[in-house]
């Protein structure tokens, strides 16, 4: 079979590849691969900067944003079902995992798809453990591919709204910044939510991601006209921030954004070696007084895909053209390097042209 693989830690080595039967003498449900989308985490792989392969091998197989179709009946599946897939695995050593909650694990030693330590979803056939699949609508149809960075907006919600819940709290407007799939379906999840949403972005208010926005109800402000601050102090702060941008200096000025009581969630990743700074009194005095809160986010729960498909069914059904129009790019897997180097909301592989 066709598999899209590199070499983690060595830029520049993906490649599609025919690679033998990965999954020989594995038990669990045939899945035909339909698309895989394309990522940040996949490009930092992708360069080298990120990812680990299986143990005893030298290359992995990337994909973790899948979706396939059942190819037999069993297992409480049957042949056609679209599916999707969880990404991180148990460590199989701490409480967190034996309950069921490795995305919580307490030992790092966990593996994932396409990341670390388990081959991943780019390829034409997958055998996958049945409790590891997600049953994805038919009227969804390809924009289940957006479960898996869905799952990981639910996951972030549902985190931020019990910390806000912690106290008297009644969330109103709400601040996204970024506008690739995470923010752009942050975004949308928090208007089902009737939130009032500002959506911050550096592109302009005439581009295809700022009209996806501005769709949805929320209102777009371009960050290289408006700076943040500017757009805190016209609102008076937000109850609620989610960053989905991944540079360190924008995750720590979140607090900054907040107002009273508000609570922001980082989805984002910066893994450069750099100093961040802030002004002193929003940490002495503001995030304390205010009882501001900042907290990260990573992976997601069973029950945020399940919550993710839901999510994505009803914005199918609120805004009918949403979720197609975030998938901006769809190519084979033999051009991945166009769907790496695409800069709109979401790029997928297809697999089964």
């Amino acid at each position: 079979m066709q598999a899209l693989l590199t070499t983690p830690g060595s830029p520049g080595t993906i490649r599609v590849e025919a690679v033998g039967d990965l999954d020989a003498g594995r038990r669990g449900v045939r899945v035909r691969t339909l698309e895989v989308g394309v990522c940040g985490t996949d490009r930092e792989i992708a360069d080298g900067e990120f990812g680990v392969p299986p143990d005893g091998e030298e290359h992995l197989v990337l994909g973790h944003e899948f979706l396939g179709e059942v190819l037999e009946d069993g297992a409480g599946f049957s042949a056609g079902d679209l599916v999707t897939a969880t990404v991180r695995r148990s460590c199989g050593r701490c409480a967190a995992c034996a309950d069921g909650a490795p995305d919580e694990c307490g030992t790092g030693r966990y593996t994932e798809r396409g990341i670390t330590r388990l081959h991943g979803f780019a390829r034409d056939v997958v055998v996958e453990d049945a409790g590891q699949l997600i049953n994805v609508p038919k009227a969804l149809g390809r924009c289940g591919v957006l479960a898996e960075p869905g799952s990981v907006c639910a996951r972030g919600l549902r985190h931020a709204f019990h910390i806000g819940h912690r106290q008297h709290w009644r969330p109103e407007r709400a601040l996204v910044l970024g506008t690739g799939a995470i923010g752009m379906l942050a975004t949308y999840f928090l208007r089902l939510q009737g939130l009032e949403v500002w959506v911050a972005g550096r592109s302009g208010a005439d581009t295809p991601r700022a009209e996806l926005a501005a769709a949805s109800g929320a209102r777009y402000v371009s960050t290289v006209q408006t700076p943040l601050a500017a757009v805190r102090e016209e609102v008076g702060g937000f109850d609620l921030v989610v960053e989905a941008v991944g540079d360190a200096q924008v995750m720590l000025e979140v607090l900054g954004l907040l107002r009273r009581n508000g609570v922001g969630c980082l989805l984002g990743l910066d893994s450069r070696h750099r100093r961040v700074s802030i002004d002193g009194p929003v940490i002495g005095i503001d995030t304390v007084l205010e009882n501001r809160v900042l907290v990260g986010s990573v992976n997601a729960h069973q029950e945020d895909w399940h919550e993710a498909v839901e999510q994505l069914g009803a914005i199918r059904g609120r805004w009918p053209d949403a979720l197609d129009a975030m998938i901006g790019l769809r190519v084979p897997p033999d051009r991945f390097s166009d769907a790496f180097a695409y800069r709109g909301v979401k790029a997928t592989l297809v697999f089964d042209r």
